[in-house]
């Protein structure tokens, strides 16, 4: 085996959170503590102070990446000369399960709405276009959701080249996270966005292997204009991913129509062990094998330290 290559160049350029805030300008702060709070997860409030370090200079940085697109748009159907549909830019977000990608994706929504050139975004979590649990079982795949397998990559890139195409209504399929399966009769109807959030564990990842033919294969990410991995220490994440198994335990799992309403009602050390074995045979796999490989893949990678802080920014050079 050849040794890696080394080379003294990092294609990032790395950001403290300090030097990353100063980055805010004059943007103003849109958010009141109600809506902080509604935009915050299970284990993960949104403080004042991380959107105004860490997400409002991000979302400074979108809006000339989002104006850059459109009036790039623009020019391009002046010179072609024929009708455009409106053309949406696409940013992926990657990152572990329990990292805080959901939370990051709403708070991105809220503030990029708040842009007046794009006040129309749309959030699409990738869980919908998992196989239903039924395909799951008959592949043997059930105890390997998450993985890149288990998605119906057709129908997620269908979806995206739908959205890039600029139709003008494009639907998304709904997972619950509570029946741990698809709502065969619900859906996220997209209508002609300025920017669509796509959110998901595998969004970053490459094909495994390229057609030696040389054929056209899409992947995920060629249709994003932006992605952003959210990124922390192992340790961290499974101590993220402990707290909120343990606090479904008195919340959803209690429902029973919860797939894992069985879990409610064990001991604590039951669940413990419980939800240690599920992170550590199932997720942290994901995470070495699949997910961690595709962080250098990014235009943007946000690394959290303790309490899901943000502690450093790192961004593509362009």
């Amino acid at each position: 085996m050849n040794p890696r290559p080394t080379v003294d160049f990092s294609p990032f350029a790395e950001y403290s959170r300090e030097e990353w805030a100063g980055l805010r300008a004059d943007t103003p702060m849109p958010l009141s503590d109600a809506e902080l709070e509604g935009l915050s997860g299970l284990i993960e409030r949104v403080s004042a102070d991380e959107v105004v370090e860490i997400y409002l200079p991000l979302s400074r940085l979108l809006n000339l990446y989002v104006e850059g697109a459109q009036t790039l748009h623009r020019a391009s159907v002046e010179f072609l000369r024929k009708p455009q549909n409106k053309m949406p830019f696409v940013i992926g977000l990657a990152g572990s399960v329990a990292v805080g990608k959901s939370t990051t994706a709403r708070v991105l929504q809220a503030l990029l709405s708040r842009w007046p050139s794009h006040p129309k975004v749309d959030l699409v979590p990738t869980d919908g276009f998992l196989y239903p649990n039924r395909v799951l079982e008959e592949k043997g795949l059930l105890n390997r959701k998450g993985f890149p397998e288990s998605y119906d990559l057709s129908s997620l890139l269908t979806f995206l080249a739908d959205v890039k195409s600029g139709r003008s209504k494009v639907r998304a399929p709904v997972y619950s996270h509570l029946i741990y399966d698809l709502l065969p009769y619900q859906a996220i109807e997209i209508e002609r966005p300025d920017i669509v959030i796509v959110e998901g564990l595998n969004v970053l990842q490459p094909a495994k292997k390229l057609p030696s033919d040389g054929e056209a294969i899409p992947f995920v990410s060629d249709f994003f204009d932006f992605s952003v991995f959210i990124d922390a220490e192992e340790e961290l994440i499974e101590s993220w991913y402990m707290e909120r198994f343990m606090r479904l335990r008195q919340t959803a799992f209690r429902d029973p129509a919860s797939y894992f309403h069985r879990y409610a009602d064990i001991s604590d050390e039951e669940a413990r062990q419980t939800g240690l074995s599920i992170w550590r045979e199932i997720n942290l796999v994901n995470l070495r094998e699949n997910v961690l490989p595709t962080r250098q893949r990014a235009d943007l990678i946000l690394t959290k330290g303790a309490d899901h802080a943000v502690e450093t920014v790192a961004l593509r050079k362009l």
